[in-house]
């Protein structure tokens, strides 16, 4: 029984300890701590109550999320832009500023429709899907592969610009130019890099359209566009910062079943040296120029009426002697009877004469334009 007997020891120990930690100084110090924090709690209730009324704190529900975020039904089905997406999207220039590009790419097409029907000798329809204001590094990363990349640049402007052909185009191309029989799908291989021969007819391809690009320009500003290289990853065709803006154009090429898509790459720098021209507002193809307001100016410049003074002497004097000037003052001029007179029109010397007298009236004769004297600035 002996066991028994210290278990019963050791168990009464062990509760008379748990005892006195629950009701001894332990308790009494943990109790004051909460007491403490409970004070404090409370403190900050009353200054937080002083301030701001105790007001409870107001959730947003999902409707008033969806138009901070700018994620609401308005601002998808195209309208603008609000909350955060409209502080988004503001970062990027919109290609409408620019209203003569549209005409400009509405001339490419044209030209290129029929200069690739030559190139082909096919029927080619080609036509302008959209026009799009991207970053140059979302751009490079939205590419599909396989795709051939053509990098050209713009001598007068001194820039490059980009232009990417899809693998559809490029076998389409390929297989038009190598005699393909009409009514069969062109072959795709993918998975193995493009031959030399691809390569060459491809490149042949974007001679032509960078020719045709030179006169879709020409008649806003004359450029010539040169091609620099040709590439197959995106990586090597870099050719401004990822963050700059450029202007993207997409177009489709068919060739009765065969065709695909190309687009071309304008980064805003490119375009910076010809933006004002870009900015005219246009009628039909005259680029800016109204031929029959300039006319009109033209005449209307012919009948004005401009006032011309004629200047005897001019003289520098005190403000002092101005202010004490007065009636029947007298102010002596140093120009004598020989002395030229000068003709004035506004601030503008015009002529130079002599004075004189034609019956009652005083009168000037001109003698020669005025000559500025360079030495006098």
């Amino acid at each position: 029984m002996a066991p028994a007997d210290d278990d019963d020891a050791l168990a009464a120990e062990w509760e008379s300890a748990l005892g006195d930690g629950e009701g001894g100084e332990d308790s009494g110090d943990g109790d004051d701590l909460a007491a403490e924090w409970d004070s404090m709690a409370s403190d900050g209730d009353d200054t937080e109550g002083e301030g701001t009324g105790r007001e409870a704190t107001r959730v947003l529900n999902q409707d008033e999320i969806d138009s901070l975020l700018g994620s609401d039904k308005v601002g998808d089905d195209g309208g603008e832009s609000t909350g955060i997406q409209a502080i988004l999207s503001s970062a990027l220039v919109s290609y409408e500023r620019l209203p003569m590009l549209e005409v400009v790419f509405d001339r490419l097409v044209r030209l290129m429709s029929t200069s690739l029907r030559n190139f082909t000798s096919d029927n080619v329809e080609v036509s302008l899907d959209n026009i799009a204001s991207v970053r140059f590094g979302d751009y490079l990363n939205s590419i599909p592969l396989p795709a051939m990349l053509s990098v050209f640049k713009a001598e007068e402007w001194d820039n490059y610009g980009l232009i990417t052909v899809d693998s559809s185009l490029i076998y389409s191309i390929v297989d038009v130019l190598l005699g393909g029989r009409r009514g069969t799908a062109a072959m795709r291989i993918e998975g193995r890099p493009y031959t030399t021969i691809e390569s060459s007819l491809v490149e042949r391809m974007f001679h032509v359209m960078l020719g045709d690009l030179s006169a879709a320009f020409e008649p806003l500003s004359p450029v010539t566009f040169r091609f620099d290289r040709l590439e197959t990853n995106p990586r090597f065709a870099t050719i401004s910062r990822p963050s700059n803006a450029a202007i993207v154009v997409r177009l489709r090429i068919d060739m009765e079943d065969r065709g695909g898509r190309l687009e071309l790459l304008l980064p805003h720098a490119t375009l910076e040296p010809v933006r004002e021209l870009l900015l005219q507002m246009f009628a039909g193809e005259k680029f800016g120029r109204d031929t029959i307001w300039e006319t009109h100016l033209a005449e209307e410049l012919w009948i004005t009426d401009v006032d011309l003074e004629a200047v005897i002497d001019t003289q520098v004097m005190r403000l002092r002697d101005v202010f004490d000037l007065k009636v029947g003052s007298r102010i002596m001029l140093s120009a004598t009877q020989d002395t030229p007179v000068q003709l004035v029109c506004g601030n503008v010397p015009m002529y130079t004469g002599q004075m004189g007298r034609k019956g009652n009236k005083v009168a000037v004769r001109i003698g020669d334009r005025f000559v500025k004297d360079p030495k006098n600035g």
